[in-house]
């Protein structure tokens, strides 16, 4: 019956072209808008690291002075470099990472390609459980250890694209980088890989690409490497590096990895403490208020997703029901244009259910259709989107998940659409039609 049903489909739509004409545009054009921004949506809200963003947390401290603090105050986003050694010392989580990102020179020459000139690249510095905790894909090799970490190890982790760009794709293990002046010895290759947003440092961009180059945190420090991002001072500097062990400035990124509830728990305790500890050595000035933030909460908490993003959202969604409206009107005149087909149908022993049907699977005959029409402009729409300069534009791309919605949100539309119609095709009463015949 079904197929029977979709054969009807197709005689009704190619009978009456132009108003499946304007249905068709009128769906796709819903679809496409509405997914489009919800793509878009989709991209820049999304769980970076599902597996796990329930169990990393980013570490504030209040270590800022008293004066202009009322409480409830949020404490500094950031650490000091000598809380963050401190913690990273402690070793109280399952992973705990201390970073900050960079933009450095890359020398070529020092890589064994003369032929290219320097160029500056993105770079982190950060400690040795940073590829374990945020599960970065290896193509070559690995991260090094904290043993590395306190050696001060001249070693790096690259990206895939700067493994292709410096040395072909090849396996570059063993090989050096030389970063401004100083030669590094690669030692891990990551696969392609963009979190996105780029949550575990915002200060440089909620969509930001990924770095080209890791390094040990203390190696940086060593070399004097400095550092980019925001940085929060408080107090008296007395003229030294805002870097330097102990000045107050903020500019360290603190995450831990935490696996259970009683781990959480423990850990917050210990937080508490520390800052305890630290107010009456004479470095904090407030009460302990330290604060734990999950990926998501963090996110969410930094306002990462534009406002005007969500209502570009729900204005799209607004466009789409305008469009559905439409479709419903055009699907009515429809109706009544085939008054006398229904009503010979329905003398000759069709059930009203069976006219129901047959309309609803018309209408959602049109909502496939549509829908394919649709994701073409969707795909139109997302190359749009692709040109803007923004962090996020290149991320705006259909994966499988948005084209089953795709497709699903036009079925789904044009079903609906087709229920208003379906039932009137169904009211009608043979005799009169007959009659008017």
């Amino acid at each position: 019956m079904l197929t029977y049903y979709l054969e009807l489909a197709l005689r009704a739509m190619r009978s009456h072209r132009g108003l499946t004409a304007l249905m068709l545009l009128s769906i796709a054009m819903g679809v496409a808008a509405c997914m489009t921004t919800l793509t878009v949506f989709h991209v820049m809200s999304g769980d970076p690291i599902p597996d796990k963003s329930g169990r990393l947390f980013n570490v504030q401290l209040d270590a800022e002075t008293k004066r202009d603090w009322k409480p409830g105050d949020e404490p500094v986003l950031q650490l000091t470099r000598f809380d963050a050694e401190s913690l990273l010392r402690e070793k109280r989580g399952v992973h705990q990472v201390v970073m900050t990102g960079a933009f450095l020179a890359i020398d070529p020459a020092g890589s064994g390609d003369a032929a290219q000139p320097p160029f500056f690249t993105g770079a982190r510095f950060t400690s040795a459980d940073f590829f374990a905790m945020f599960e970065t894909p290896f193509k070559f090799g690995n991260g090094w250890t904290a043993a590395d970490d306190g050696a001060e190890a001249r070693v790096t982790v690259i990206s895939s694209e700067l493994n292709d760009k410096l040395f072909g794709g090849a396996d570059s293990r063993g090989k050096m980088l030389r970063l401004r002046d100083k030669d590094f010895t690669i030692v891990g290759v990551l696969k392609p890989w963009r979190p996105a947003p780029h949550f575990f440092d915002l200060t440089l961009g909620a969509y930001a690409k990924p770095a080209d180059a890791y390094i040990p945190l203390s190696t940086s420090l060593g070399l004097r490497f400095g550092g980019a991002g925001n940085m929060s001072c408080w107090g008296d500097t007395n003229g030294q590096d805002p870097r330097a062990l102990n000045t107050p400035c903020a500019w360290l990124q603190y995450w831990v990895q935490l696996d259970t509830p009683q781990q959480l728990a423990d850990y917050r305790t210990y937080l508490t403490q520390y800052s305890n500890q630290q107010r009456e050595a004479g470095r904090f000035e407030r009460p302990a208020n330290p604060k734990l933030s999950s990926v998501m909460d963090w996110l969410n908490q930094r306002k990462v997703v534009p406002s005007d993003i969500r209502l570009q959202v729900w204005l799209a969604f607004g466009f789409l029901v305008v469009c559905l409206t439409n479709t419903v009107g055009l699907l009515l005149a429809k109706c009544l244009r085939r008054s006398g087909e229904i009503g010979v149908r329905r003398a000759l022993g069709a059930p009203r259910r069976q006219i129901f049907l047959q309309f609803l699977v018309e209408a959602g005959t049109l909502g496939l259709v549509g829908g394919l029409l649709g994701l073409a402009l969707t795909w139109v729409g997302l190359w749009v989107v692709r040109q803007n300069p923004s962090d996020y534009a290149q991320l705006a791309q259909l994966d499988w998940e948005m084209l089953a919605t795709t497709l699903g949100v036009s079925l789904a539309a044009s079903v609906m659409a087709g229920l208003l119609p379906a039932w009137r095709a169904c009211q009608i009463t043979p005799a009169i039609q007959l009659k008017t015949q």
